[in-house]
């Protein structure tokens, strides 16, 4: 799932890979898609290869990604220490997607473990989730997290952290990840591969770190 230019939402039937072309694998510091990339949320260290989503909480795909893509991810290539799984906000898809990436931002910057639990909620709760409904919704969450949930949809509505989602945003766009969602970039013992959208599954991303 993803959006065009006109915020309409666009889909593919298959998985999309991009390869590198630009003649030789670009290391990790000096690709646009790793711009802040250790203030991100992440699973796992980044001394390994790195898996890069970017992801819109409003988004099916990336729900499903998240839930039946990502937990193999983390058993079988973040635990071993083999790569590191790095979240970018990604809002292109529908419009409750923006105000919840805010959220999410502001909740990152006072608990991470809060960040996944309501990324979690998001994607479980996606077809209760409206413009209409998304401070409400968020704000129950979090009351039971410990984090002050008054003060991060506050933050959301003033889009107190707009800095930090227009970095991921400018990240994907200097990355050209293309706006079908989630985009996953893969890099290989820091060099960058190849960029794949829409149903991302396990095996194409073992397969291409080397790791299947």
């Amino acid at each position: 799932m993803g959006a065009d230019s006109g915020g309409e939402p666009t889909e593919t039937e298959s998985p999309a890979s991009t390869a590198d072309t630009s003649g030789g694998a670009v290391s990790l510091p000096d690709h646009p898609i790793a711009t802040e990339l250790a203030a991100q949320p992440r699973y796992g260290g980044l001394d390994g290869h790195l898996i890069v989503a970017f992801e819109d909480p409003s988004c099916p795909r990336c729900g499903a990604f998240h839930s039946q893509v990502v937990p193999e991810v983390r058993d079988k290539l973040v635990e071993p220490g083999k790569a590191a799984f790095v979240f970018r906000n990604y809002p292109v898809v529908y419009a409750w997607g923006g105000p919840a990436t805010q959220a999410l931002e502001a909740t990152f910057a006072r608990d991470e473990s809060a960040f996944w639990g309501l990324l979690d909620y998001y994607y479980r709760n996606q077809s209760r989730l409206s413009v209409d409904t998304v401070s409400r919704l968020t704000e129950s969450f979090l009351a039971g997290t410990g984090v002050d949930e008054t003060a991060v949809v506050a933050d959301a509505e003033n889009k107190t952290y707009d800095d930090a989602v227009q970095t991921d945003l400018d990240a994907a766009e200097a990355g050209g990840v293309g706006r079908t969602t989630p985009a996953v970039a893969l890099f290989r013992d820091g060099g960058f591969v190849t960029t794949a959208n829409g149903s991302v599954s396990y095996d194409l991303i073992a397969n291409t770190l080397g790791e299947a």
